[in-house]
């Protein structure tokens, strides 16, 4: 709008430098600190993926054709191009993923704009980390059948709860270079540094950002959709902020709720379909397991962001610092490190990460910090020796709703 034009103006010129003139042009090249907020790394986000989205089925529409013309124009020709064209759909989203780490994404943004960007999966984060089954594994435990009417129970209805462990068969004593690769007492075997099995309490912060391409639930072709929310004996469900007729829902919302594990741990998001008579329907829900994440060695917390900030639309949202996650996942993995060195180094096991070793507030102040080294090595955490995994990165995921009347469809 105008005005808020006005005010960047005034705030350009208040900060010294220029008249007007010259205010306007700094403007359109480097958007202004106090305007970004976490919206603006967002779409920067969803563009980046766009633009690789693009190249990536331009690149494979010219691999496409040469094949075609490799093959001359037989049958064969055909067969392919059909076959071609039903993985097409599917490589942008198997592929991104791939794709996403060759690109060099720096030159790029430095002359285009400086928004940090956060990773957007097109999938859920799951799909992505092996379910979080790194050393947990998930197994359903099903009522058995009685008499006929149970066999066309579909495996969903006869669910009773859920086992979750693992198991490990192993020679004992443990062979030498298993002990010392792994950092084990061999009088204990495997099961080392598991986390206790006593209760815990934990805050849960769920983010809705939005909802695309819902499934029509009035007679207009649209819906009225609205979150709901449900973990454990919380249930919220937030009503009276549906947005009308809108079958793509910017929701921007976050939801905090306090939970205990083991016992609450399915967290179900749902969009329901707001009616001013009778009873709100379900459009569709989809359910994700807190507890997988959390003891998840992939830290499937808050998600590793870019940069290290203490100010801004960019602050650091994780309760721990990096130095402090680095330093627990070196102490839990026997991990050698870190050690910070002088010129900006930190070494970890053998590997030697350098870094910015200065960080600004918010007046400008210069004050020495290692956070940037620690950020440095969680973002190359799979190149550590043997403790070494990916970390989750800072994201957004997309999770598909499903309703239960509709099985397998996504709504």
């Amino acid at each position: 709008t105008e005005e808020e034009k006005e005010k960047k103006k005034k705030k350009k010129k208040g900060g010294g430098g220029g008249g007007a003139g010259g205010g306007e042009e700094v403007e359109e090249e480097e958007p202004d600190e106090s305007m970004l907020d976490w919206w603006s790394k967002y779409f920067a986000s969803i563009e980046t993926m766009k633009e690789q989205l693009r190249q990536q089925e331009a690149a494979a529409a010219e691999a496409e054709e040469k094949e075609e013309m490799e093959i001359g124009e037989g049958s064969k020709a055909q067969v392919k191009n059909k076959d071609k064209d039903k993985d097409k759909s599917k490589v942008p989203k198997d592929d991104k993923k791939k794709k996403q780490q060759p690109v060099p994404e720096l030159p790029e943004k430095k002359n285009k704009q400086k928004i940090d960007e956060l990773k957007v999966f097109n999938k859920e984060l799951e799909s992505e980390f092996d379910n979080f089954e790194d050393w947990l594994h998930t197994f359903n435990l099903l009522r058995g059948k009685i008499g006929d009417n149970d066999d066309n129970a579909t495996e969903e209805e006869r669910i009773v709860g859920r086992f979750k462990g693992s198991m490990c068969v192993y020679k004992v004593p443990l062979p030498d270079d298993i002990s010392k690769e792994a950092g084990y007492d061999p009088t204990f075997g495997m099961f080392q540094g598991i986390p206790s099995n006593d209760p815990i309490n934990v805050l849960v912060r769920v983010y809705v950002i939005r909802a695309t391409d819902l499934h029509p639930a009035d007679i207009n072709g649209k819906a009225d959709p609205y979150i709901a929310i449900k973990l454990g004996k919380t249930d919220i469900k937030d009503k009276e902020n549906y947005i009308s007729k809108q079958l793509n829902p910017v929701f921007g919302k976050s939801f905090d709720i306090e939970a205990t594990f083991p016992m609450e741990s399915m967290l179900t998001v749902a969009v329901y379909d707001w009616d001013l008579v009778g009873t709100d329907d379900l459009i569709g829900e989809t359910k994700i397991d807190l507890e997988n994440r959390f003891y998840s060695k992939h830290r499937a917390t808050c998600g590793v962001s870019q940069t290290y900030s203490i100010h801004g639309y960019n602050t650091w949202r994780d309760p721990m610092k990096p130095s402090q996650i680095l330093s627990k996942l070196c102490k839990e993995g026997k991990v050698d490190g870190p050690h910070f060195g002088p010129g900006g180094r930190v070494k970890v096991a053998n590997r030697v990460f350098t870094g910015p070793t200065e960080i600004e507030d918010e007046n400008g102040q210069k004050k020495p910090t290692d956070e940037h080294l620690a950020l440095a090595v969680l973002r190359h955490w799979e190149d550590i020796p043997r403790a070494g995994c990916r970390l989750v990165p800072e994201h957004v995921e997309t999770r598909p709703l499903l309703n239960p009347d509709k099985p397998g469809i996504e709504q």
